[in-house]
């Protein structure tokens, strides 16, 4: 394969294990990043293999040889970033959320649909072997019949100035952390005869920031009657990122199913006996990696294109609408 030719806007924390360490594992380029502060963006680039240091995000989008763009930016800049990208022809992987709400979530749709780019939303947990065996466990009927769905995405934030604590970047534990919960549960739901619908949820408020949560957990449902729960915070002592699928016979519990390169054990527990699968380290993001590209050169399938995405927005939205929160505001360039 043609190795991808990637622009990344601005040097976020994340991008070192997200695209920067996928993408010398996979021989893909970094030509070109740029930060707000062009000192920030050249340690990055000489720290991880970027070709060039441009000076704004704009004209990494516009670098004729940049073919896609990889935007790790604040939540509330995904969305108009996202559509200057696919207004340039840009293919596109978004960190997740891809858009601050539905009704964003809904243009960038539209734009990708009007154009042959392609758009992946980075839900890297999605395309790692531990969520595939997941489900081949829930839909094997070893559980037996499938009741309940637990899933936490819960993680200590201490730092009160952090960008996922701002309400005008559309911040907050759902967000961040429970999108994943979130996506985790919707992806259950070719076992669950499809998409899940808000039952009920309630929120922890930030005691700086109204409307701002630390906490949100919420109950969900199936439309085969199977229940769910999630609850995403930022107030705990430890990281956990854990899914326990329920069933008549029996349980799976992922041990961290967002991050299997951290734990990637399932526990499957049947007539009072366990046993343990391993399902390997490789990371999450390098899956991805993997498949984003696929998807560029051969148009092969994913699970997160803007379609989903869509779909994912407006299930943040009722949660955020039944715990009587408002919806996160979009934001201007």
């Amino acid at each position: 394969m043609e190795p991808l030719r990637i622009g990344v806007l601005g040097a976020a924390r994340i991008s070192d294990k997200a695209i920067v360490v996928p993408a010398q594992l996979t021989g893909h380029r970094l030509v070109a990043v740029a930060a707000r502060d062009r000192a920030r963006a050249e340690q990055f680039a000489a720290d991880s293999g970027v070709e060039r240091v441009l000076d704004s995000y704009q004209a990494v989008i516009d670098d004729p040889e940049v073919e896609a763009i990889y935007n790790p930016l604040p939540n509330g800049l995904h969305g108009p970033w996202n559509l200057r990208a696919i207004a340039a022809g840009k293919h596109v992987l978004s960190e997740k959320p891809s858009a601050s709400n539905a009704s964003e979530a809904r243009i960038v749709r539209d734009a990708v649909a009007a154009t042959d780019v392609k758009f992946m939303e980075a839900f890297h947990y999605r395309y790692h072997p531990v969520i595939a065996r997941m489900l081949e466990i829930a839909g094997s009927g070893e559980l037996g019949d499938l009741r309940h769905v637990d899933v936490h995405m819960s993680f200590p934030l201490t730092d009160a100035s952090d960008p996922r604590l701002s309400l005008d970047l559309a911040g907050g534990a759902t967000m961040d952390v429970g999108c994943y919960a979130i996506h985790g549960l919707r992806t259950l739901g070719s076992v669950g005869g499809g998409e899940p619908a808000v039952v009920s949820a309630s929120a922890i408020e930030h005691a700086s920031t109204a409307g701002m949560d630390e906490t949100m957990e919420a109950d969900l449902v199936y439309p085969s009657g199977l229940t769910a729960h999630f609850i995403s915070s930022f107030t705990v002592p430890e990281m956990d990122f854990t899914m326990r699928i329920t069933g008549s016979e029996g349980e799976a519990f992922a041990h961290n199913f967002c991050v299997s390169s951290i734990d990637d054990r399932i526990d499957v527990t049947v007539d009072g006996q366990t046993r343990t699968e391993e399902m390997g380290k490789k990371t999450s993001y390098t899956y991805q990696l993997e498949a984003f590209a696929d998807h560029v050169r051969n148009n092969a399938p994913i699970y997160s294109d803007a379609d989903d995405a869509l779909i994912q927005a407006e299930l943040i939205d009722a949660v955020y609408q039944a715990a009587g929160l408002p919806v996160r505001p979009a934001s201007t360039i």
